[in-house]
Order: C-alpha cells, then structure tokens, then sequence
C-alpha cells in the first residue's frame, strides 16, 4: 500500500474520531443541564453508543500514524522535531478520549457534579489543540 493511501486513511480516521470527540463533550453539556430522568436515560445511551463508535476511529489513527513513522524510519523520527511536539499533543487527545470514558461512567450512574459551564468548556478547548496539531503537520515549523 502506498504512503500516501496510509496517509488519506490515517487522516480520514482522524477526523472521524474528531467528530465524535468534540460532540460527546456537547452531549455532556445538554445531559448536565436537564432533571428530566427519561432525557438522562436517553443521553447516557447516546453518550456510550457515541464513545464505543469512535473508539476504534482513535485506534486505527494512532495504528495507522504508527506505521507511517515506521515507514518514514527512524533517522526522520529524530529530525522531525515538529512530529515530536505533535505527538504529545496526540497524547494529550488519547488522555482526553479516556477522560470522557470516565465521564460516561458517571453519567451513567447518575453521579456527575460538573455544570454544564464545565462541559461547554471541556467541549471547546480541544479544538485549539486539533488546530496545533494541524498547523505541526502542515508547517512542520522546526
């Protein structure tokens, strides 16, 4: 398979993975608002079916991005002090996928003490994140 197919699938996984991280956290800001239990049971389905359907985009983003660096080798690795920097930033994205697991638990059992002011905020602040890793990737500025 070419690199450039390895490529387009890493980033179409990506960005599928994406959607589905910046809308669980909106669903969190709509379920922390209601006091309607039918609404809550209703969210807490959506809100797992949600984490379960993205999970795999995350997996095959970090499979696929793993295989290019191996590609690429290691004497690129060193040299590429922009994909260091966007590594960790990945990292942070993968702490926060397992984050929102945790928040679906909680949801779950009906224990959340979050407003939904924490989760419109837990919803935004990735996208500068996203846009950090965007410009690493494109710009490989050092």
């Amino acid at each position: 398979m070419s690199i450039l197919w390895l490529k387009a699938f890493h980033v179409f996984f990506m960005i599928a993975w994406m959607a589905g991280i910046f809308y669980l956290p909106r669903l969190f800001v709509y379920h922390a608002d209601t006091e309607v239990q039918a609404v809550k049971d209703q969210f807490k389905v959506m809100e797992r079916r949600l984490w379960l359907f993205i999970t795999p985009f995350a997996l095959l983003t970090l499979i696929l991005g793993a295989i290019i660096m191996y590609i690429y080798g290691t004497d690129w690795l060193k040299a590429s002090g922009w994909l260091h920097a966007k590594l960790s930033i990945v990292a942070l994205f993968y702490v926060y996928h397992m984050y929102l697991w945790h928040l679906v638990k909680v949801f779950a059992r009906d224990a959340n003490t979050h407003s939904p002011k924490f989760y419109r905020f837990l919803n935004e602040a990735p996208v500068l994140a996203l846009l950090a890793i965007v410009i690493l990737a494109v710009l490989k500025p050092f």
